[in-house]
């Protein structure tokens, strides 16, 4: 009979620290990768790599096992290249860290921006105006803000509605919005790679999406044909909401929690879903 008392006897605090250590590593990988398109992946090579231990362990098949042996370096160079997005994007948040503080007059900048930009969208979206407004936030854009127009503004909505009205030479491309400063307009954005079902997500959704996949920047998507307001983070998207709503998810991304009274992460995920 298995006595647990006895595994426990023979762990160390170096053992401890090992499988506690090695835990962290797992749990890192699954954080990094959730909600995004290497989760199957993951879940398809777990099967595969569970079915080839079993087949080469309980059942002697020499042949197969010489097979396994040679395609495992194969494998272990292909990991890194399928999951290329993925593990850049778990080491920028490595090493950006989490901590951000910013000062009253920042927070007050940024709170003002955000509440130019509700505005700006609910006006467009009534009057079926297309915009792509992407906020930077730790991943630097300075790459994609070259390939536009530099400005660097103070954000009101009637500079919003100046910018992407269809008369002005500025209105086709993306705004990037740094520090609660308009950076610069007609910006290039890269288009997401992904399959997107709904026929009525057009290149704007696709850039806004996109760039959300290569950084951590937060987008706001008006549609020109629908009037309809989206956000995308994460390569994710959140469609048709009002700008109350719209409010509320761009405070909780680009306002750090110290400022916010340190509400807990499920208030986030709760606002999102």
């Amino acid at each position: 009979m298995w006595n647990p008392d006895w595994l426990i006897q023979r762990l160390s605090k170096t053992d401890v620290l090992d499988i506690l250590l090695v835990a962290f590593v797992f749990f890192w990988i699954f954080y990094a990768i959730r909600g995004t398109r290497a989760v199957p992946l993951v879940r398809g090579i777990t099967v595969l790599l569970i079915s080839l231990a079993t087949l080469t362990r309980l059942i002697e098949l020499r042949a197969f096992s010489w097979l396994v042996e040679q395609l495992l370096p194969a494998l272990l160079v292909g990991i890194p290249v399928i999951f290329q997005p993925e593990l850049r994007r778990a080491l920028e948040q490595l090493g950006r860290g989490r901590v951000l503080i910013l000062s009253h007059k920042e927070t007050e900048r940024l709170v003002a921006t955000i509440q130019s930009v509700a505005e700006a969208a609910e006006l467009m979206a009534e009057s079926d105006v297309g915009a792509l407004i992407v906020f930077e936030r730790h991943t630097g854009l300075q790459e994609y803000i070259e390939t536009g127009v530099r400005i660097d503004a103070e954000i009101t909505s009637e500079l919003l509605l100046t910018i992407f009205d269809h008369n002005t030479i500025l209105h086709d491309g993306a705004i990037i919005i740094r520090e609660g400063r308009l950076a610069a307009a007609a910006c290039v954005m890269p288009l997401t790679s992904a399959f997107l079902a709904d026929r009525e997500l057009g290149l704007r959704h696709r850039a806004a999406l996109g760039i959300t996949e290569d950084t951590d920047a937060v987008a706001v998507v008006v549609s020109e044909e629908r009037g309809a307001i989206s956000l995308t983070h994460s390569g994710r998207i959140i469609r048709d909401i009002d700008t109350k709503r719209l409010e509320s998810i761009l405070r909780a991304f680009l306002i750090p929690r110290q400022r916010r009274g340190n509400r807990p992460l499920a208030w986030l995920r709760r606002l999102v879903q």
